[in-house]
């Protein structure tokens, strides 16, 4: 009777641990892929500028141009394998958006879009260098396939990062990484 009890005591243990590994990982989610399409956004200022001319009136500024790629890069693979382009677009009305073209990597537990000051490496000694320096998280990766964009905030100047990771929170790794080089 003692035994049962033990052996009863064990299986629930490793049940309540194999369960909490299973969520902890989430290996199912190498293997279903999420697509994102999204278009390039397009904007326009909220207010029409006004500049003097030499006679002294006043003429409607001219149309803003954009979108405008301002740095782009292509990914290398780190953890998993990774392709697609980077890009930073200055839009019509002055903000910047990231937009990342033709992503192809694995899906995974807690996929974050990092801008990084960090080198982008190849091979093993590059997988978990973007969270070391400074560094700033634009967002959760929507699909691990497609086109996607993210909202640079106003206050995040994107020419102080060099590189931007699709980083696993979780495991603290990057995925894939580009170095972002002006245009």
């Amino acid at each position: 009777m003692e035994r049962r009890r033990k052996w009863a005591l064990w299986g629930g243990v490793a049940a309540v641990v194999a369960a909490s590994a299973l969520m902890w990982f989430k290996p199912w989610a190498l293997w279903v892929d999420e697509t994102v399409n999204e278009a390039l956004p397009t904007s326009a200022p909220t207010t029409e500028a006004v500049v003097p001319t030499a006679s002294g009136a006043t003429s409607p500024a001219p149309a803003p141009v954009g979108p405008t790629t301002v740095a782009e890069g292509v990914f290398i693979s780190h953890e998993h394998d990774t392709s697609g382009t980077a890009k930073v677009v200055r839009l019509a009305d002055g903000t910047h958006t990231l937009r990342i073209e033709e992503l192809d990597t694995s899906n995974g537990p807690d996929l974050r879009v990092v801008l990084s000051d960090a080198p982008v490496v190849e091979g093993k000694a590059g997988w978990h260098v973007f969270d070391d320096g400074r560094h700033v998280t634009l967002a959760k990766l929507k699909g691990n396939k497609g086109d996607q964009n993210y909202a640079l905030p106003a206050d995040v100047d994107w020419s102080q990062y060099t590189s931007l990771s699709i980083w696993c929170d979780r495991f603290d790794v990057s995925f894939g990484a580009a170095a972002l080089t002006r245009v």
